[in-house]
């Protein structure tokens, strides 16, 4: 098992304003300079190593630092892992309440104490299908994984792939933290109070979050060439997809259509959703922009409602007005 010097942190913002998300992730570039910033989750990873020393606290103590200042600050709650590796602070995250900290060592022994008894499918890259495979020839665990000789491994699920789980059932990962701020792109996300379950009540979601995006966009004079949709689920596991635009626009109908096709072609059924988030992928300037000429006088209208609809949320702030379908998502 690996013995990393490294010290590694998943932090989960539990966010109601994603505008809020830089002002926390400041906090956190405060303490400790490598942040590699997700803003699809609302997390960050940080390198606390070299902030171990500087700080001269354990990462017990330095892990309570950040999170009671985000709580202080924004009165935002945290849930945090932290261990040896990102795979183990990711890890140890996923199965932290918020307001809580699941701190791994970096012995042998700690390492195997808290990978062991997880369920195969929590180890990154062993995705439901892996999973089932492994369960028919009897490896339900990390610690099975562990256990499995590597070349039987990979006669079950290949060269790669079988190396990779070996390694990362032994706590082996050597992944870095690359420091990076959130990406230059528009992101609007929500939170569900309880697991979600059902599928029309995520549409109108989707409903929601595009007119934001459209909303902030045509208040930035800009316009957006693609789509990501992101959505994580209770067990905190995520799936994304992402679509280009039939033109750069900002225009809601347009992002919305998008936003229900990427929705519709996850084919989520029953899964339990814990947050949606829709990201404005490759903005660009509204002026230099070109845009396809309709004669349709719909059309027309609807971009007449839409600015009429914007100057309302200007003087009056956000949540103003929108379409019903939306409303119904809150």
């Amino acid at each position: 098992m690996t013995t990393s010097p490294r010290t590694v942190m998943r932090i989960y913002f539990h966010l109601q304003d994603a505008n809020l998300y830089e002002r926390v992730l400041a906090v956190l570039e405060g303490i400790a300079p490598q942040v590699e910033a997700h803003p699809a989750d609302w997390s960050a990873d940080a390198d606390l190593t070299g902030a171990l020393r500087y700080w001269d606290r354990e990462p017990e103590g330095l892990a309570a630092v950040i999170r009671l200042r985000v709580l202080a600050l924004y009165g935002i709650q945290t849930s945090a892992g932290v261990g040896p590796t990102r795979m183990i602070a990711v890890m140890a995250a996923a199965v932290t309440p918020p307001g809580a900290a699941t701190i791994v060592g970096n012995t042998p022994f700690e390492i195997g104490a808290f990978l062991r008894p997880r369920r195969a499918s929590a180890l990154p890259g062993v995705g439901p299908t892996t999973a089932r495979t492994l369960t028919r020839y009897g490896i339900n665990t990390v610690g099975d994984i562990a256990d499995t000789p590597l070349a039987t491994l990979q006669r079950i699920l290949g060269i790669a792939a079988g190396r990779q789980a070996y390694d990362r059932a032994h706590g082996t990962d050597d992944r870095p933290v690359i420091p990076a701020a959130a990406p230059r792109t528009v992101t609007r996300s929500h939170r569900f109070d309880r697991d979600e379950l059902n599928p029309d009540q995520l549409h109108r979601t989707v409903i929601g979050l595009t007119e934001q995006l459209g909303s902030q966009l045509r208040y930035s004079h800009a316009v957006c060439d693609a789509l990501t949709l992101t959505v994580t689920f209770a067990d905190r596991t995520s799936t994304s997809r992402t679509r280009k635009l039939a033109e750069p626009t900002a225009h809601t109908p347009a992002l919305t259509d998008t936003g229900h096709e990427l929705l519709t072609g996850l084919a989520l059924q029953r899964a339990r959703v814990q947050v949606i988030s829709l990201r404005a992928e490759r903005l660009q300037s509204a002026e230099h922009a070109p845009r396809q000429l309709t004669l349709d006088p719909r059309d027309d209208r609807a971009r007449s409602l839409e600015a009429a609809l914007d100057r309302a949320r200007t003087k009056y702030g956000t949540g103003i007005a929108g379409s019903a379908a939306a409303y119904r998502a809150t």
